[in-house]
């Protein structure tokens, strides 16, 4: 198991559980004691989790959004995979609103080497795109980071949003179904996702299939805004069903 694949599945169990002891990680990912107290010690300095005597334990609250640090260690093949299939959708040329998340800021890594004009919604997207020279042209909203999160709101944000129009908005979200349409669990994002769909001509929503069939705390649209969906296998199949029936591509990779 790689070091990325262990601190992923560290980081699960630490949140599934809510507490969970060193020896415990030793069974469940055949590492050493050592290294899974060096692992620890490395996910409680990016904020994933908190360190406690003989182990860990989980920083989340019922219903709080899981921390950015966190989220980044989660499905990290599924998201690559989603990633890939969202930037085959975009064409060369094209301008492009990239939401703020995990998913999309691995859309970044991709659109940083086509020759795309993309306006990044998050600091961490913000610096991939502006990594080196490449062909694509990074274009920086006004607005104020979320904590931890980088994710960029605010009115200066908004404004930005508005004075422009984009061909593709890629979009993350923290819950999405048939029946509630597209959620977040911040009301300043929540007002910027409403402000970058009504500012494209097509709504790409890039999301992990854990998003599907929950529901967060400040609605964002119905279903019907959206175009495609780009999930993954674990996507359940009656939430993709219903989707669909909403007029929604779904395409699972």
């Amino acid at each position: 198991m790689s070091n990325a694949d262990r601190h992923g599945t560290i980081a699960q169990a630490v949140r599934e559980t809510g507490r969970i002891t060193v020896q415990e990680l030793v069974e469940l990912t055949g590492a050493s004691e050592m290294t899974i107290r060096r692992d620890l010690d490395a996910l409680a300095a990016q904020g994933v989790l908190e360190r406690v005597r003989g182990g860990a334990r989980t920083l989340l609250l019922r219903g709080e959004e899981p921390p950015f640090a966190l989220r980044a260690h989660e499905s990290v093949e599924a998201k690559r995979r989603i990633a890939a299939e969202v930037s085959s959708l975009v064409a060369d040329g094209e301008t492009v609103l990239l939401d703020s998340g995990t998913t999309c800021l691995e859309v970044a890594q991709l659109l940083r080497r086509r020759p795309v004009t993309v306006m990044a919604l998050s600091l961490q997207a913000i610096q991939v795109l502006g990594e080196g020279p490449g062909p694509a042209t990074l274009m920086v909203p006004g607005g104020q980071p979320r904590a931890a999160e980088g994710a960029l709101t605010g009115p200066l944000t908004l404004a930005s949003l508005s004075a422009l129009r984009f061909d593709t908005a890629v979009m993350g979200c923290c819950g999405l179904s048939a029946a509630e349409g597209l959620t977040a669990y911040d009301l300043d994002d929540a007002a910027v996702k409403k402000t970058g769909i009504a500012s494209s001509r097509r709504i790409v929503v890039a999301a992990d299939g854990g998003k599907l069939g929950h529901t967060a705390f400040a609605h964002v649209g119905p279903a019907t805004l959206l175009h495609t969906l780009v999930t993954d296998t674990t996507a359940p199949a009656d939430e993709v069903t219903a989707l669909e029936g909403a007029g929604v591509v779904v395409k699972v990779v």
